[in-house]
């Protein structure tokens, strides 16, 4: 009688049939020593029959630094199209603009010859296909790509980008704050005395110095008087949010977002580094202020964790390095529909800020968007209007106004970038406490 058959293939049989996995005759395998690699694919033409008739001819990437000595100079994305659309698009990262730089020349053959209008795919492609789970210079890089998609499928279509996405909201626009640039008792007054006239109606500060993990009682008490003075000044009829910028331990946090809570401050914002999601569930539990994060995660699938644990109530991403509108508008969707609110940041250059608007305008769990700049205009903002022909990111009685142009809503010219020539990779700060280990600021 013949014994039942079993499986008897040896490792090394298995192997050998295993590198044949996705090859043919004629086909060939990534030379990376692995036995899975598949063939190198043309671009699949199954999208051929749905074909908007556009196709991207031409990408440029350019840094620009408005001062030489600048750690976040920006970066740039300009799409060309055989239709003479251009979209354009931002991927600064600070302290890594060469990085993304070169990262987005690498994404040059996911886009050259694509139908912009087919962003999704585009956005799939190139987070699936780099095959490692991308960080904030990949990220950077493929939201860069993304909104100059988007810019081409809007002026394709007609449409402002926010029109797409089911927008707006609100037709009055975007509501924003600025940061506070006050440091004494007069400057709050004169400052909330402008607010009032100019219908601002929330500020961001944050906390003095740095923080051991274990802090003196003098510190902690420094810190909770700098937020009670700040809400006397600025009076109770305007919003207050508190960036701790990651700087402060659980067991400092904790008691500090417990001592600040009689000021009803409209949320404190990375009380310790976002990637340590049950230190800021346990910082969370200490306090009804709500908390905010998110400004350092990438792709909806960063934001997860914080969300399905209930940890946070606010989610801060940011259009520059999430992964663009397409990750901004998952990552609000995925928060939308667990009760969190979303208030994007937005500190490095004018495109990503104007494209967050788009989004903003459109999604039903917004809250506040961020500017990092202060009521009056500083260099920068000149320099954007300067580029664009109307103030960029500048609040009219309280709310960014939303354009009706077609795409992002604005036209840019290589010549106006060309007046700030890229001056090469800045680091960010380096902050170190008394006794030289390595703080957080």
């Amino acid at each position: 009688m013949s014994k039942p058959w079993r499986n008897t293939v040896h490792r090394r049989g298995f192997l050998a049939l295993g590198a044949g996995f996705g090859a043919s005759a004629g086909t060939k395998t990534r030379d990376c020593g692995c036995s899975f690699a598949p063939p190198q694919a043309a671009r699949p033409n199954a999208f051929d029959a749905l074909s908007s008739g556009v196709k991207v001819t031409g990408m440029k990437v350019f840094g620009v630094s408005l001062t030489r000595e600048s750690d976040r100079p920006y970066v740039f994305v300009k799409l060309e199209t055989n239709q003479g659309v251009v979209g354009w698009g931002e991927g600064t990262l600070e302290g890594k603009a060469g990085a993304v730089m070169a990262c987005i020349e690498d994404f040059r053959d996911f886009v050259i010859g694509a139908d912009p209008l087919q962003s999704e795919h585009i956005w799939q492609s190139m987070y699936v296909h780099s095959f490692y789970r991308a960080g904030p210079v990949m990220g950077s890089a493929i939201s860069g790509i993304d909104q100059a998609l988007w810019d081409i499928r809007g002026k394709v279509l007609g449409l402002p980008v926010y029109q797409l996405l089911g927008g707006p909201h609100d037709p009055r626009g975007v509501r924003g704050y600025y940061h506070t640039q006050a440091n004494t008792r007069e400057q709050l007054l004169a400052l909330r005395e402008t607010a009032e006239k100019l219908g601002v109606s929330c500020f961001k500060s944050g906390i003095p110095g740095q923080y051991e993990w274990i802090e003196t009682h003098a510190k902690i008490d420094r810190a909770v008087k700098s937020l009670q003075f700040l809400r006397e000044g600025l009076g109770p009829n305007i919003d207050i949010a508190i960036d701790f910028h990651a700087k402060t331990s659980p067991s400092v946090a904790q008691i500090i977002v417990k001592e600040v809570e009689p000021l009803g401050l409209l949320f404190i914002e990375e009380p310790c580094p976002p990637e340590n999601v049950s230190a800021m569930a346990k910082i969370a539990r200490h306090s009804t202020t709500p908390i905010a994060t998110g400004e350092r995660l990438v792709a909806s699938y960063g934001c997860r964790q914080l969300i399905e644990m209930g940890v946070i109530d606010i989610l801060q991403c940011d259009i520059n390095h999430v992964g663009g509108i397409t990750g901004l508008w998952k990552a609000a969707a995925l928060a939308g529909v667990s009760g969190v609110s979303m208030a994007p940041h937005a500190c490095e250059g004018p495109i990503g800020g104007l494209a967050t608007l788009h989004v903003d305008a459109a999604i039903p769990n917004f809250l506040i968007q961020e500017i990092c700049g202060g009521v009056a205009p500083s260099r920068a903002d000149k320099i954007w209007e300067e580029w664009f022909g109307f103030p960029a990111m500048r609040m009219v009685d309280g709310r960014f106004p939303l354009r009706a142009q077609p795409g992002l809503g604005f036209e840019l010219s290589e010549a106006s970038l060309a007046k700030y020539p890229f001056g090469g990779t800045r680091p960010m700060a380096r902050v170190f406490h008394e006794d030289g280990s390595v703080a957080e600021w």
